[in-house]
């Protein structure tokens, strides 16, 4: 090729490049406006149903009342084998279509779970009606399959980035989480933008960024690290029993009580009898839980059991929501009472615990560990760093998500693309 027409050929190239960066400047920032707005409804949303819950105790033995209508609006709109986050990975990997009406759907049926007690997160809503307003927009601005599939990503990466308030993590979720081993390097800008956005526009809502204080330590010491290899390990194990006891129970309550309106009032019933029993701190998200172990130290011994428990039975007779966020409730409060027993910062092993179940079940350790720098802040990355490598180790195969796949041996460097279990 002559030195005019490789000068020639760079040109187009460019062009191209800057014609895509504009095109994803325009698009993506139109999915983190228009899901950051749905995003920071959502929260408003959840909060508001749990003031209501927490001021008017009572509220929670309309649990079973809760699971029949969540179920009902599924059943009448004909998704009753609706299958969650998976669908959107599903999407993303597989370029199949994600319907519209999934998103007030999981909406609504979010909100009913967190109104009358349900144990359940925000971020299960979060990318599914991340995922399906971004394959909303993609039929709108008439985008092909490659492109479609990036804006399913970005609409991921915006509520995600809303209702979290991590945008940097949010970025980097949807490329990592879909398959493991290999990072969607394409929709690196378009995520940025929406993630970017979204995040603005919660802000300009009223809808804080969660920040925690970093932990408190006098000095990294053999002893120290040590105690963090042995948290990491056994949050690696904690991740796979919550991972088997979810798959497990799903199944065994679909065998059980195959009749969806049954199976959800027998489970709403056991969570009511579980909460005179244990209390009210299980139900919804448990934010204050959280605080209080990450910011004190402080839970009980027995809290992350009792969490999974809840969480389990939430999700597996059919209330709506996520398990992001009771992975962070089990992990903190597993690791502040290690750290009480063993005499390190429980506050620092509350954050490395928060943060290695959210790692084991997701295996998403890059994610894992920018959401613990943007919680934490950076002073104690190198213990976030060896925590979140030990755990996504020692969680194996085990997966919240049956869609995700593993591109890449965790134990040595070879393509193995297995299906997670």
């Amino acid at each position: 090729m002559s030195l005019k027409n490789q000068a020639m050929q760079e040109s187009k190239n460019e062009f191209l490049y800057l014609k895509t960066l504009v095109k994803w400047i325009i698009f993506a920032s139109v999915t983190g406006i228009v899901v950051g707005l749905v995003g920071t409804g959502v929260v408003i949303g959840i909060n508001f149903a749990t003031s209501i819950r927490q001021a008017h105790k009572f509220v929670t033995y309309f649990l079973p009342v809760g699971g029949l209508l969540a179920v009902f609006i599924y059943k009448i709109n004909k998704r009753e084998k609706d299958s969650g986050t998976n669908a959107v990975l599903g999407a993303i990997r597989n370029q199949n279509t994600i319907q519209l009406r999934t998103t007030p759907l999981i909406i609504i049926a979010t909100l009913i779970t967190h109104l009358v007690g349900g144990s359940a997160g925000r971020e299960g809503a979060a990318l599914q009606f991340g995922g399906s307003l971004g394959e909303g927009l993609g039929k709108l601005f008439k985008f092909n399959d490659k492109d479609r599939t990036l804006i399913i990503m970005c609409g991921m990466s915006a509520a995600f980035s809303a209702v979290f308030g991590v945008p940097i993590a949010a970025v980097l979720f949807p490329m990592e989480v879909v398959s493991i081993g290999i990072m969607y390097y394409s929709a690196l800008v378009p995520c940025t933008i929406s993630a970017l956005v979204a995040h603005e526009v919660a802000l300009f809502c009223g809808i804080e960024s969660e920040m925690y204080p970093s932990p408190v330590i006098d000095r990294s010491t053999p002893f120290s690290v040590f105690i963090i290899v042995i948290i990491a390990i056994l949050c690696g194990i904690l991740s796979i029993i919550f991972c088997q006891a979810l798959h497990s129970s799903h199944e065994f309550f679909e065998k059980k009580l195959p009749n969806p309106y049954i199976r959800v009032v027998v489970g709403g019933t056991i969570l009511i009898l579980l909460t005179l029993i244990f209390g009210t701190d299980y139900n919804g998200v448990g934010s204050d839980v959280i605080k209080r172990a990450v910011e004190e130290g402080y839970a009980l011994p027995w809290a992350f059991i009792v969490k999974l428990i809840f969480t389990v039975i939430t999700l597996s007779v059919g209330y709506k929501g996520g398990e992001i966020v009771p992975s962070f409730f089990i992990g903190a409060t597993l690791g502040a009472t290690l750290g009480s027993i063993v005499g390190l910062s429980p506050s620092l092993c509350a954050a490395i615990g928060m943060i290695c179940v959210f790692c084991g079940v997701t295996n998403c350790p890059i994610t894992s560990f920018i959401i613990a720098c943007e919680l934490f802040s950076f002073e104690r990355s190198l213990y976030f760093l060896i925590a979140v490598g030990i755990t996504y180790l020692i969680s194996g195969y085990k997966s919240l998500y049956k869609a995700q796949k593993i591109m890449y041996s965790k134990t040595e460097p070879k393509y193995i693309n297995k299906e997670t279990e």
